[in-house]
């Protein structure tokens, strides 16, 4: 028993991507310093005890390490299945937040569970991914199943229901990535076109007749339209940090900002600890990205190439809008920094998104784009 058990901890270390686990490590060990950075002034404004966030992220950080290794031991059959579960129950949760849930900055994005507050959305996600990409891969495969239109409904439910919370954030995020997928499997040009025109009308209809969507847009293209308090003292303590930061404790941002824990903790990072950090930190985004669609590129199995340009793409994607946002280039978005930003929920969806990512990554004998497998004549 021992011996097994040691055997495949050893398989385990020789086929994990460990450049890629140890950056996502440094990203966890990132987030946990931000938070103790930018925390407690936010919790001593709420009224709350100075550790409150900091307590509570230490709380979802093991949570999370320990779902991202473990995902990292299934087979991708496996996988699906999980994301088939995964996807599901947040369904259920989505739904069941519009009706039970809570209201918070415009927004029915959650719902109490034992005590915590859960944002089902962000579970849908990463397990979304991964279905939407063994659908688009069936139907390469098997055309006799409607892959691709069992995938558009699917797009569709969800879409559907991000909108009524509403999260036009998420909503842009799916779907780039699933027209991302889409157009990585095949899509015929009348699609490109069909995406690109809905896409349009759906953010025109959004603009008119959703007050929080077309408050944000005015105040982007016109700030003396609104309140711009937020984006433009994230960038004043941008500038404020120059390249080395006014140090540790010692910036301004955290002390004013409502959201400088979650959605602008990259301004607190500027601030602080300078623009060169947040050149680290982007890099270390850049890699994880970069490496991943490398892997996808390697792989001759149609769902695995699929889902890990996916996954890379959702992730690498949420941080570019977070800091996008930050940087005012885009209208103020309610999207956290993936394994930075304070959140259960987000820490967890990530390590989630990033547990299959490193799963489906893991160097095993390879399966081609015919299911069957694949021998190196020169072994």
């Amino acid at each position: 028993m021992r011996r097994t058990r040691k055997n495949m901890l050893t398989e385990w270390w020789w086929t994990i991507d460990r450049p890629m686990l140890l950056a996502l490590a440094l990203l966890l060990f990132a987030g946990l310093v931000l938070s103790m950075a930018a925390s407690p002034a936010v919790a001593e404004r709420l009224g709350l005890e100075p550790f409150h966030f900091v307590k509570r992220h230490l709380f979802f950080i093991p949570l999370a390490i320990g779902l991202m290794i473990s995902l990292t031991f299934l087979e991708p059959r496996t996988i699906r299945r999980v994301a088939l579960y995964v996807l599901i129950a947040s369904i259920v949760g989505m739904v069941l937040t519009l009706v039970m849930g809570f209201s918070a900055k415009g927004a029915q994005r959650w719902i109490i569970i034992a005590g915590f507050s859960i944002q089902p959305s962000e579970f849908m996600k990463p397990a979304f991914v991964v279905l939407a990409a063994w659908l688009f891969a069936e139907n390469d495969r098997r055309p006799e199943i409607p892959g691709n239109l069992f995938s558009i409904v699917l797009f569709m439910i969800i879409i559907v229901l991000l909108v009524a919370q509403p999260d036009i954030g998420q909503t842009i995020l799916i779907g780039i990535v699933w027209a991302g997928l889409f157009f990585m499997a095949g899509m015929p040009l009348f699609w490109i076109f069909l995406l690109m025109g809905l896409g349009v009308g759906g953010l025109t209809v959004a603009y008119f007749f959703v007050p929080h969507v077309t408050g944000r847009i005015n105040r982007f293209l016109d700030p003396s339209t609104g309140d711009t308090f937020q984006v433009d003292t994230a960038m004043d303590s941008i500038i404020r940090g120059g390249w080395l930061g006014v140090g540790p404790g010692e910036g301004m941002v955290k002390r004013i900002l409502p959201d400088s824990h979650t959605d602008f903790i990259f301004a607190v990072l500027a601030e602080e600890f300078g623009i060169i950090v947040c050149l680290l930190l982007v890099a270390t985004y850049m890699f994880i990205v970069s490496r991943a669609l490398s892997q996808s590129l390697k792989t001759q199995d149609l769902f695995k190439r699929l889902a890990i340009a996916g996954l890379a793409l959702l992730f690498g994607l949420q941080a570019v809008i977070n800091i996008a946002v930050n940087l005012q280039l885009m209208p103020a978005k309610g999207m956290t920094l993936p394994f930075i930003s304070y959140g259960g929920s987000s820490l967890l969806s990530v390590a989630l998104g990033m547990g299959f990512l490193l799963a489906l990554t893991r160097r095993r004998p390879e399966v081609g784009l015919d299911q069957r497998p694949y021998y190196d004549p020169r072994a």
